[in-house]
């Protein structure tokens, strides 16, 4: 199973920036697969300490939904290129950027999800995104700065595989791996980026499912990689030409984000 991901992943994209993704990705998988069977086994190495089980038959249904509220922190992966940029006064400048804070956003959607094994089942999940990214732009030479807030909201169609181990009491330990077609339905022109507003992330994340009497609470940690450059070269929107040098002075711009949810079902 471990080669079948690998193999998926590598022709996933050719660029650099992607070959990075790629090596966190294998190592992400890696442990998700090799801690899989220690997951099976949870059921026996608490079998001397069993207690009575919240809704003993929830996971018996085919079908399952809820809703979910998270905090987020989006993020880019920017690659300076160094590009020279000569002024009208003839000033040589090389500007480079990153995202130096995290800003923290939320994210709301619902759930659904069908049951396939006793412990796979797939996932669609439509969610919301709202979050900001600060970029800033450091002249080389005259130590100059330049801010921009790249204000995002995220409209996201996560397919995702969810891998689960077996009950024990009322926790059940899980690890979710899967793409998700996004749109950011707020990209603002003008200004010293544009990005593009479609995108494709590959997730890897992991939670647990924690049953009370009356609802299924599930707390999950989710990592989302970018697979597009964003990036827009093409500045027909700017009435100011000497903007351009902060385009100019990026290679590339890959999406990042990192997700706390709590589903209710």
């Amino acid at each position: 199973m471990w080669t079948v991901w690998r193999e998926t992943v590598q022709y996933i994209n050719g660029s650099h920036v992607i070959n990075l993704v790629r090596r966190v990705i294998a190592h992400i998988l890696s442990v998700a697969f090799a801690l899989t069977p220690a997951l099976m086994q949870w059921d026996t190495l608490g079998a001397q300490e069993r207690k009575i089980q919240n809704r003993p038959f929830l996971d018996d249904r085919v079908w399952h939904y809820g809703f979910l509220v998270g905090l987020n922190v989006q993020d880019m992966w920017l690659a300076n290129n160094g590009t020279y940029t000569i002024t009208e006064g003839g000033t040589l400048e090389t500007w480079y950027a990153d995202v130096p804070e995290y800003i923290p956003g939320f994210s709301v959607g619902i759930l659904g999800e069908i049951k396939a094994t006793e412990i796979i089942s797939f996932r669609l999940i439509p969610t919301m995104h709202f979050g900001d990214r600060k970029v800033v732009f450091r002249e080389q030479f005259s130590g100059r700065t330049q801010e921009q807030f790249v204000k995002s909201t995220l409209l996201s169609f996560p397919i995702d595989m969810k891998i689960s181990g077996l009950r024990f009491n009322n926790y059940r330990p899980y690890f979710v791996t899967g793409l998700a077609p996004t749109a950011d339905i707020t990209v603002k022109k003008g200004h010293e980026l544009l990005i593009r507003k479609g995108d494709l992330f590959f997730e890897v994340g992991m939670g647990v499912d924690l049953y009370y009497p009356f609802f299924k609470m599930i707390p999950e940690l989710k990592f989302c990689f970018g697979l597009n450059d964003i990036l827009v070269r093409n500045r027909t929107d700017l009435k100011d030409e000497s903007m351009l040098k902060y385009s100019n002075s990026l290679q590339e711009a890959n999406s990042r984000m990192i997700v706390l949810t709590l589903y209710f079902e």
